[in-house]
């Protein structure tokens, strides 16, 4: 499961006292939840070149991998952030080395996951490559600790054709990323049409991806041990919304 250590849409941190963290890891435990992590708080651009929003948003990703520890949580997904000013590359350097920073000073067991983005505007991280060069930033010795979160709606939005080439976009990964630095799907279908950049979410098989590539995804051994959640509409019933979803991805992995 994926969620979120605070409200994702404010600035102010949350501290989680022992207790708590004590009654999280229990009912973690009784529910059989295997691997559970959070996703940061979607103020936070580590790319930024504007001095107060990146102190905020440094100290933010570090409460962040603070609290995420503290729940004994497996990753944290991040964003690759936008870059307000100056070039994609400094940006994508910029927020490489402060996620460098933070591992080299939380020595804990919680793994970081850039995220792949849709491309709009100013977001980075909508190629491969963008990413690939965000994690040979980061020193070798905190590699083990890095890896990447697959949205598959973001990814088509981007231009890679996993409906009409999924093999190819598999491929196209392993080559540039490695298949082994694969560390969570966002199983999402997309409203935004292919390479369209529009960040926008949709139910499973119901926008412009369809069945097929989660048919794939969901059957496909070499991504057997990648884990998956959905971030997908919830409407008025969120409860219902998911299970609907979540019961389309097991009927898809069984045909």
């Amino acid at each position: 499961m994926q969620i979120f250590t605070k409200g994702p849409q404010r600035w102010a941190e949350r501290r989680i006292s022992g207790e708590e963290a004590s009654r999280f890891r229990r009912a973690r435990a009784e529910a059989g939840v295997g691997i559970a992590g959070a996703h940061v708080s979607y103020l936070i651009n580590l790319a930024t070149s504007d001095p107060e929003l990146l102190a905020k948003s440094i100290r933010a990703f570090r409460a962040e991998m603070d609290r995420c520890d503290r729940l004994g949580l497996d990753f944290l997904v991040t964003h690759p952030g936008n870059a307000t000013a100056g070039s994609r590359e400094a940006g994508l350097r910029q927020n490489a080395e402060l996620i460098a920073e933070a591992l080299d000073e939380r020595p804990g067991a919680v793994r970081v996951l850039i995220e792949t983005t849709a491309g709009a505007g100013s977001a980075l991280g909508c190629r491969f490559e963008e990413i690939a060069a965000m994690i040979d930033r980061v020193p070798a010795e905190h590699r083990a600790r890095l890896g990447v979160c697959l949205d598959t709606a973001h990814v088509f939005a981007a231009g890679y054709d996993l409906r009409g080439d999924y093999e190819g976009v598999l491929e196209t990964f392993d080559e540039v990323l490695g298949l082994a630095t694969l560390g969570l799907i966002h199983c999402n279908d997309s409203l935004g049409t292919l390479g369209s950049r529009r960040d926008r979410h949709a139910d499973i098989g119901a926008g412009e991806l369809g069945a097929a590539p989660f048919r794939a995804l969901m059957s496909d051994p070499r991504l057997r041990e990648v884990p998956r959640v959905i971030e997908t509409p919830k409407g008025a019933d969120p409860i219902a919304a998911d299970r609907r979803n979540l019961q389309t991805l097991r009927r898809l992995a069984r045909a």
